[in-house]
């Protein structure tokens, strides 16, 4: 009979993070993972309060979670692992257009790493805010705003700690700082459905 325990240390670290939990508003999800980054990956999809939307989308905020892999070690990495994020969510206008947001996002990150006691090394990473008005049959949305943050690392020591960090840097761009579980969300394009 074959041994159910992970062998190695990719399995390993997988079955860590699919038994991790999170909180209720967002929905974690695996997907597949992109090919031809590294010999291994796990891919993770996070999305805040999906169901509050008529298409099963987040209309408040989303990210994405690439863990790589590679026993080679390359250089870049600085180590085997390496992990590969994003998340987005939708602004008031007001909010997108402050000068600061692209650094405050990218402290919010850098801020969740260290409450969850995530060492890393080699990390790199944009933030990117967007305004946009509507013209023509878009006209009616009015102006928008987004903020985009992208960043990899390589992590060190347990890796559970790396993607809670990363599920919550998601909530705080959706406007739900730790500890407001089942808190109300109002974001611009919501406003303006009601």
């Amino acid at each position: 009979m074959a041994d159910p325990r992970p062998s190695t240390p990719f399995e390993q670290v997988t079955a860590e993070v699919r038994a991790l939990t999170f909180r209720g508003d967002l929905v974690v999800r695996e997907i597949p993972a992109p090919n031809g980054l590294a010999p291994y990956a796990l891919a993770l999809s996070g999305d805040v309060r999906p169901d509050d939307d008529e298409e099963g989308q987040s209309r408040y905020g989303t990210g994405r979670f690439v863990l790589l892999h590679d026993p080679d070690e390359p250089d870049a990495w600085g180590g085997a692992w390496r992990i590969v994020s994003f998340a987005q969510a939708p602004l008031e206008p007001e909010i997108g257009s402050d000068p600061l947001l692209a650094d405050v996002a990218w402290s919010w990150l850098v801020d969740a790493l260290a409450s969850r006691g995530a060492t890393y090394h080699a990390e790199a990473g944009t933030a990117t805010k967007t305004l946009s008005r509507g013209f023509g049959s878009l006209a009616a949305e009015g102006d928008g705003s987004q903020i985009e943050l992208r960043a990899s690392w390589s992590p060190s020591g347990p890796m559970a700690g790396h993607v809670l960090a990363w599920a919550e840097l998601v909530c705080m761009l959706a406007g739900l700082p730790p500890g407001s579980e089942g808190i109300e969300v109002f974001t611009a394009r919501r406003m303006m459905r009601d």
